[in-house]
Order: structure tokens, then C-alpha cells, then sequence
């Protein structure tokens, strides 16, 4: 089975859910008279929305990119990649849940460790997408092991991130899923 169809139903769950993450900023609620300064502290008061917003944006944006550079790969897919994938985009589509949960409860451990689940979750189901196609021989016969390790270990990244940002939760939760900017450093160690 080609691997198109999968490929354009990856674009449109990114597309919507990278579009639906605007929406867990909100507008402030203000009543009655509104000065410049009372409307501009409100303004303010959206910055741990708008960085929470930048960093899922940010990580969604990462998945996309490293998800066609896995179906370079990927030449065939069969029945239990399609749900492998399924359920990895049903993870995906819940990103922007669980960033208006942090967004707007991020001052409690528990939404931000549904959070750090959600980012588990995508992680730990993104990596089992290249080890069962790896596995199967779903991918390219050319492919060298070289790099067929080097993508099992890069897709170990966010997992593990995905970790320490839950144990992060329970002590220093309004910064937690801040873990995941470390990101690109771990893979330029990685690389080197």
C-alpha cells in the first residue's frame, strides 16, 4: 500500500490542530470601563499563554517536518502501520486540549502532567511508527543501518524529555514543559 494517503491525512490533522492551538489564547474578559492600562495589564496577563502556545506550535511544527523525513523512508505501509499512525494522530489532535488545559491551569501539577502525557504519548507512539516499519521492511531497501539507528535513537528524544518534564511537574510545574527546548542541543550532541 503507497504511503500517499497516510502522508495527506499527517498534513491535515497538523494543519488543524497546529491551527487550533491559536485558539487556547483566548481574549481577556474585561468588564465594565476598560483604560488603556487596565486593557494592557490584561494583554499581559496572556504571555504564559502565548509562550505555552509558541512551544506547542514549536514541537508540532518539529513532528511534521521529522514525520516526511520518515516517510522519505517509508516506501510501503500496511494495517498495523495505518493504526500505529492513526492512534499516534489522535495523540497529535489532542495537543491543542492538553495545551489550553496548561494554558489556562498551569499552575497545577496535574495539567501539566496531562500535558507532559500528551507529549509522552506522541513521542513514545512516533518512535514505534519507524521501529515497527524498520522491522517489517517497510522501508527503503537501500536504507543503511547506520541511519536506520541514528533515527531510533533521535526519536528517543522527546520520550525521554517527555519524562523529565513530568517529574519536573510535581516540583517546578509552571516550568516544566520547558524541558523540550533542549531539544535541538540533545540532537546537535547527538549528531557529534
Amino acid at each position: 500500500m503507497s504511503t500517499r494517503r497516510i502522508e495527506t491525512l499527517v498534513d491535515g490533522i497538523f494543519a488543524i490542530s497546529m491551527t487550533l492551538l491559536v485558539l487556547t489564547i483566548g481574549i481577556p474578559s474585561i468588564s465594565g470601563y476598560v483604560s488603556e492600562a487596565t486593557f494592557q495589564q490584561q494583554i499581559a496577563t496572556l504571555a504564559p499563554k502565548i509562550g505555552i502556545y509558541a512551544l506547542s506550535f514549536w514541537i508540532l511544527s518539529l513532528f511534521w517536518r521529522v514525520n516526511h523525513r520518515q516517510f522519505h523512508y517509508i516506501k510501503r505501509v500496511d494495517r498495523n502501520l495505518i493504526t500505529i499512525n492513526t492512534i499516534w494522530l489522535l495523540f497529535v489532535a489532542l495537543l491543542p486540549f492538553s495545551t489550553s488545559l496548561i494554558g489556562d491551569y498551569g499552575q497545577y501539577y496535574t495539567s501539566n502532567v496531562i500535558f507532559n502525557l500528551n507529549m509522552l504519548l506522541i513521542g513514545l507512539l512516533y518512535s514505534l511508527n519507524w521501529y515497527y516499519a524498520t522491522e517489517k521492511g517497510l522501508v527503503d531497501e537501500n536504507l543503511d543501518e547506520k541511519t536506520i539507528k541514528f533515527l531510533r535513537r533521535s526519536n528517543l528524544i522527546l520520550p525521554l524529555l517527555s519524562i523529565l518534564a513530568i517529574i519536573l511537574s510535581f516540583f517546578i510545574y509552571t516550568w516544566a514543559e520547558w524541558a523540550y527546548v533542549l531539544t535541538p542541543i540533545i540532537i546537535r550532541i547527538q549528531r557529534h
